[in-house]
């Protein structure tokens, strides 16, 4: 593993408050994700079940955790199922887990090979009443017509086994997920330590007619150097008008003297990402427009952090963070009060130039899984992200930091990454 171990204390407490919550007498479950293939023989990379991983630690497919805490005989009570390493996979892939190495990392006392799964799992399923199974239940899942390892075991499951109970894991795994533990919250810290350091490398690197994407590629040299599994997502190097695009990620425009650039990137550490956001000028000086817009931004950011609390409603925190932003546009001179005052409440005047949310839970996904009807609570991870974008100017400002929610107040996780005015033209030298 590029990451350091973690410790598999974590695990045997997420099933412990896993199977806290399962109805008596039924078995979970939970399969790895599929390896997604590019045209010929090569992958595009492995990104483990975030539920199975949650529970286990396993960061290798061809995984099955079955759990069934009711079962009569203690060895059925917990049971993960492993590829088994063969001739051919060590020549051309290298070793996967051993049965030992698999029981260090989840602390599962059997395992099992993978091929084994059928015939062990008959040999208890019909004192069970009923069955968990895994399911992206993600609000944000891309879906299409191509089967998951999901998918297929809930065919075979319902046909196997068609009078049982069925249940859903995902119901569960993402009312406990939303809560970090200490050890979580160490490795979204971990995660956001490199992100900081694949910034300072970026503002030592900018000048004028640099292309976007060797801004890109410094933070990639630093997330690989410190053992990063992957960009938490593509990195988002926007310059120009190029920051007024949401999800701009060609990076392969020239940053322009006089220009500013949007950096929107994180990193994937130990499964657990981090997700920041910067702006920073080309030239190393922000204009003074570019000044005024990042200051209303940050203002935002720094008023819109403190409304992370305990109790707080997501859907009236977004209506504060709103009306924050709303206040500075008219300070921009890109709003006045007179047309607010009688603008449609369904298309608040606003939108033009801040038309997304600003918190979103932070984890194993990046937008981790949340249910944000509910309310914030103690020890969830958030971001706060605040942005302007004025398309006509072509200034595009966003800032994000990533915090956790404590009895006392929030701690802010990136707070070792520069975001004061001062402090990044002192670090840019152009």
């Amino acid at each position: 593993m590029r990451y350091n171990t973690i410790p598999n204390s974590l695990f045997i407490k997420n099933r412990n408050n896993f199977i806290s919550k399962t109805e008596k007498n039924t078995i979970t479950i939970l399969t790895s994700n599929d390896i997604k293939h590019t045209n010929a023989d090569d992958v595009m990379g492995f990104a483990q079940n975030n539920d199975l991983f949650y529970l286990s630690g396993i960061d290798q497919e061809d995984t099955i955790l079955v759990l069934y805490p009711d079962a009569y005989k203690p060895e059925n009570k917990e049971i993960l199922f492993v590829k088994e390493t063969n001739e051919h996979i060590r020549v051309w892939d290298g070793e996967k887990l051993t049965k030992e190495q698999a029981s260090q990392i989840s602390g599962i006392k059997r395992i099992e090979w993978v091929h084994d799964f059928e015939k062990v799992l008959q040999l208890m399923a019909f004192e069970a009443d009923g069955f968990y199974l895994g399911h992206n239940e993600h609000i944000k899942r891309v879906t299409n017509n191509q089967q998951t390892q999901q998918d297929r075991m809930i065919n075979w499951c319902k046909e196997k086994y068609p009078l049982h109970q069925y249940y859903r894991a995902a119901k569960i795994t993402r009312t406990l997920r939303i809560v970090k533990s200490k050890e979580e919250v160490e490795l979204i810290q971990r995660a956001v330590d490199i992100s900081v350091e694949g910034f300072h490398r970026v503002l030592k690197a900018v000048k004028p007619n640099s292309k976007e994407y060797e801004l890109e590629a410094e933070l990639t040299y630093a997330l690989v150097k410190n053992g990063g599994l992957r960009h938490a997502f593509k990195p988002i190097i926007a310059s120009g008008k190029n920051a007024c695009a949401l999800h701009y990620n060609t990076n392969d425009n020239n940053c322009k003297d006089g220009d500013m650039i949007l950096l929107d990137f994180g990193v994937c550490y130990g499964n657990y990402n981090s997700d920041t956001t910067r702006c920073i000028p080309v030239n190393g000086k922000f204009s003074n427009r570019q000044k005024e817009v990042y200051t209303s931004v940050l203002k935002c950011l720094k008023q819109g952090s403190e409304l992370l609390k305990p109790g707080v409603v997501f859907a009236d925190y977004e209506k504060q963070m709103a009306s924050l932003v709303e206040t500075e546009l008219i300070k921009l001179g890109l709003l006045n009060a007179a047309d607010i005052a009688i603008q449609d409440p369904d298309k608040p005047l606003y939108k033009k130039y801040f038309m997304h949310n600003t918190a979103h839970h932070l984890g194993l996904d990046v937008h981790d899984v949340g249910v944000y009807s509910k309310t914030m609570e103690l020890g969830m991870v958030l971001t706060c992200e605040p942005g302007i974008y004025i398309f006509e100017e072509g200034i595009g400002c966003r800032l994000e930091n990533d915090y956790l929610v404590t009895e006392t107040g929030t701690i802010n996780l990136t707070q070792a990454m520069p975001i004061e005015i001062e402090e990044i033209e002192k670090l840019i030298k152009v």
